[in-house]
């Protein structure tokens, strides 16, 4: 199991093999298709993004309302495909990596390789479990989105396994 913080993706991320399991804590940034279709809006426009993307990690999730008392609703990983138009412009920016479910196209993987980004994979189906590896949450951008709007979370050991390598070795390939 390796242990990381968002803060070294950029500098380990070569150092990473498609089916490592990794234990993510730190920042990231929620961000479905809506959001992401907004975020290329901004970047045709030459406009400010509500992050910056420079070494930043976006989860591609969608969390249910925050029960009272917690921290945030459940909060499990989206199809990462339905992102994929969007990702190699995205990477082309700064993204570090992303978060998700599920195998990329093959642009994708060549824009990973070529950026060395990382993909990993978070468990479909478990979002309460993963809502428990999330500290903050703080709504940032697009609130008019609701669940899809963005957000920011703070990661503690989040567990996942690495999809698609700074190489481009996919998990899904094997």
């Amino acid at each position: 199991m390796i242990t990381l913080h968002t803060s070294q993706l950029q500098s380990r991320a070569r150092a990473l093999r498609a089916g490592d399991r990794v234990l993510l804590s730190g920042p990231v940034f929620t961000a479905r298709d809506a959001a992401h279709k907004r975020l290329c809006a901004l970047l045709d426009e030459k406009k400010h993004l509500p992050f910056e993307l420079s070494g930043a990690c976006i989860y591609y999730a969608g969390p249910t309302p925050t029960p009272p008392g917690h921290v945030i609703g459940s909060c499990g990983p989206t199809t990462s495909g339905r992102m994929d138009m969007y990702t190699p412009r995205l990477l082309a920016h700064g993204l570090s990596a992303m978060i998700g479910k599920g195998s990329r196209d093959e642009a994708v993987r060549r824009a990973i390789a070529e950026h060395g980004a990382v993909y990993f994979c978070a468990v479909g189906g478990a979002g309460a479990l993963a809502a428990q590896c999330i500290t903050a949450c703080e709504e940032i951008a697009f609130h008019e989105l609701g669940c899809e709007s963005i957000k920011r979370l703070e990661l503690l050991n989040f567990p996942l396994i690495v999809g698609v390598d700074a190489a481009g070795n996919s998990l899904f390939a094997r």
